[in-house]
This record gives C-alpha cells, structure tokens and sequence, in this order.
C-alpha cells in the first residue's frame, strides 16, 4: 500500500479508502468485519462512512457495525484514519438534518455513540447546504475540534465556489479549512476536471473519489463471467457504452491488468487525487483490485485512456486572461 498526505494537512492516508456503504444493508457483520481485517492487514489506514449509511435497516446501522468492529479490538481505533459524515435526514424531525450548528454538534455525538469512540478523525459535511451560512458551520465545527470530538474537516459533493468560500471563510477566522473534498470522479464521469480539481488544488485541499468504477461499469466481469450489479439500469449503460467499454477493455488486456486496477490506478496517476474509495460487498471484490496503488500507466497508456474516454474539456475560467 501506498500512502499520501491528506490535502494540504500532514496526514496520511492509504491510496485507497475502504468505503462501508454496503456493511449492513448488503454485507453481513461477519463479511464486514473479514472485509475489514483484510484491508487493515492490506496496509488500508483510511475508513469511511455516513451517519446516514444503512438503507432498508435504517440510518445509523453502518456506523453502528463500524463500531462493534473496533471493539472487538481497541487497538483497531489507532491502526485507522477514521471519517464519517453529517448532513443527510437521520429522522422526520425538520432540524435533524442539514447543516445547522444545532444539528452538526447533535449529529457528531450520535457518530460518536454509534461507533463507539471519543473523536473523529475527518468529519465531512455529506452535502452542500445552501441555507447554512458558513460563519454559522465553521462556529460549530471550531467548536467540535475544541472539544476534541473531531480533527480535520471535509467536504463532499461540493461545487469549486463552495470550496473556495469554505476556506476564505476559514482564514479569515484563522484556522485552517478544509483539507478534504469527496467527489464522485472516474474515466467516465470527469466533470470534476472542470472546477472542483482545480479549486481543490488552488487550496491545497485533498480529493477523495467515490464510486471510482462508475457503480461496477469499470470494474469488467466477474471470473465466471457474469457482472456486478446488473440492475437495469447498469445493463442499459453497458449496452449505451459497449463500444467504449470494449476499447477500454483491450488496452486492459493489452497491459494485462484487469478493468478494475486499471480505473483506480488511472485515478491515482490524476494531479490532485489523494485517495480512491473501494466499497466491496465480499473479500473478493476487496483482494482483486488492492494491487491498483502499485501499478505504473506509462504515457502511452493515459493517452489511450484519454482518447476512449474524453476529458470535459478546459475550465470554464479558461478564457480569463
């Protein structure tokens, strides 16, 4: 495993992030807690989830789990970089979501509880709340870092403006901003190249990508030749795609690296990028593609890449001069 500082911070986190979405609703406990083990034992020192994460169990369930998992172990809780996230409905209550001060403080002692530790390592602010002013976030989040409960802060599913006014924000009140962003980016999906990366870089903030396999598009099929997740919807993008996703194919094959690898490491050689979030629903899906940090695309190769799957073209502020 291979590791990098988080943005601008002096923290240090695994090239990928174990992402636990799937732990609960998907993936039995025991599952989780193999999936877990491997990936500590892999060299993962990033794991991350949601207050919000549990589907049909209910919010709250993911964290819960995380938490039975590090007691099992005391030792777990110092072994991982930890981050969860606040913003999303925890219940019909209209101020138990969003991004209020009043909820942000409440939300972050019910993570706490729920996993079952004094602090947070990276707390992120799941959405952006356009009716939350950001003197009002940065007070309940100087607040919480005061208290001890949480160290850095992130943001996720942020524009390239919010970004930057996060952080003009956090300056003017001295302190140091976020140093994360979590943003859906992959061979597919390159909107981000558009603002949010080079607003992110501008302030030294460090990008954490979900979904980096575009839901299992690029993830290729399984050994026996079936597909992950085949809902309808991912078969209508495989069909819409299939040419695309043949050439993708060859110059996989062309470097003998499987899909997979090949999506995370185009992701890692990105300016910017600091860590991808692999969400494995079984070990398998884990082991197959922890090789990704290792593997070197030469030149040639990104301009393969390039040429399959088009960037978004120039910044929109391309034109200032």
């Amino acid at each position: 495993m291979k590791y990098r500082q988080l943005g601008r911070s002096a923290l240090k986190v695994s090239e990928l992030c174990l992402g636990t979405m799937n732990f609960g609703p998907r993936t039995s406990e025991p599952d989780s807690f193999a999936i877990l083990d491997a990936a500590v034992e892999a060299g993962v020192n990033f794991v991350d989830t949601a207050n919000q994460y549990g589907g049909r169990l209910g919010v709250g369930t993911t964290e819960t789990l995380l938490g039975k998992w590090l007691a099992e172990d005391r030792a777990r809780r110092d072994r991982i970089v930890l981050a969860t996230k606040v913003h999303e409905p925890m219940s019909d209550d209209i101020n138990d979501r969003g991004l209020s001060a009043r909820h942000i403080q409440m939300a972050c002692d019910a993570s706490l509880k729920r996993l079952g530790v004094d602090h947070i390592d990276l707390y992120q602010m799941h959405h952006i709340d356009r009716t939350a002013p950001m003197e009002e976030i940065w007070q309940a989040m100087d607040r919480l870092i005061a208290q001890g409960k949480i160290t850095y802060v992130g943001s996720s599913n942020f524009p390239g403006w919010a970004i930057a006014r996060a952080n003009e924000k956090a300056v003017a009140r001295g302190r140091l901003g976020l140093v994360s962003e979590q943003s859906l980016y992959h061979l597919i999906e390159r909107r981000l190249e558009l603002e949010v990366l080079p607003a992110c870089q501008a302030y030294g903030v460090g990008v954490i990508v979900w979904s980096p396999l575009a839901g299992g598009l690029l993830a290729g099929p399984r050994q026996d030749g079936g597909h992950r997740r085949e809902t309808e919807a991912m078969a209508n993008a495989r069909a819409t795609r299939a040419a695309q996703l043949e050439a993708f194919h060859s110059i996989c094959t062309d470097i003998a690296e499987v899909p997979g690898v090949v999506a995370l490491a185009w992701l890692l050689h990105q300016p910017g990028v600091t860590s991808a979030i692999i969400g494995p629903a079984a070990l398998d899906q884990l082991r197959s593609v922890l090789k990704a940090p290792q593997v070197v695309l030469e030149p040639s190769v990104l301009e393969r890449l390039d040429r399959v799957f088009p960037p978004s073209g120039p910044a929109p502020e391309a034109y200032a001069w």
